[in-house]
């Protein structure tokens, strides 16, 4: 995704612009940050992208700020950067979902790979969220009728059927039908079928 950015927290400003430098020159946007709780004012649960965190920082820790990240639902993938005596900690954030660690000092490449790989991870996130959105708020355009000819039609219930169950017109139940259709910017039933499934049951 184009507004996808990797956010670097680091409280050393030479290792920042180092990193920066470093994704620049693998055309990877991003944006520093001097301290945790600078970005912890920024960081909402519509971020895309990656974070690259350290570990031990002046008052907020990189630790504490991911366990505050995610009690606020920022789903944004967090990779570590450790000294090797904050390697214990890296494996437990791991196995509390942060996307990986990299140990210090660091391989450039292998660093921005890692990079890339959160951001491709997250991007098929932010696409999927950004699809039942939009598929929320098409339903939400629905009234209560056409939910229940929707429901129908995609049990497969013949127009007839339809009719007679809610007491009304088939001619009723095919304007009914082709709003929901032009609502819903879908062609047939299948298709339709097909979109809702994003939402699951």
């Amino acid at each position: 995704m184009s507004n996808a950015t990797t956010h670097i927290v680091d409280d050393d400003p030479a290792v920042r612009d180092a990193l920066q430098w470093l994704l620049r020159s693998r055309r990877v946007q991003s944006q520093t940050w001097e301290s945790a709780s600078d970005f912890l004012a920024f960081a909402s649960r519509d971020l895309c992208g990656c974070l690259l965190l350290d570990v031990r920082m002046p008052g907020m820790s990189g630790i504490e700020l991911f366990d505050r990240l995610r009690t606020r639902h920022c789903r944004l993938p967090v990779i570590f950067l450790t000294g090797h005596g904050d390697v214990p900690m890296a494996v437990q954030a791991l196995k509390d979902g942060a996307f990986d660690f990299i140990e210090k000092p660091y391989d450039d490449n292998a660093l921005v790979d890692k990079v890339l790989a959160a951001i491709a991870q997250d991007t098929k996130r932010c696409v999927r969220e950004n699809s039942i959105l939009l598929l929320e708020k098409k339903l939400s355009q629905l009234t209560l009728r056409e939910r229940e000819v929707m429901k129908r039609i995609l049990a497969g219930t013949l127009n007839k059927v339809i009719a007679d169950e809610l007491g009304i017109a088939m001619r009723t139940v095919e304007v009914h039908r082709s709003r929901i259709f032009e609502k819903m910017k879908v062609r047939s039933a299948v298709e339709l079928s097909q979109i809702l499934g994003l939402l699951g049951d």
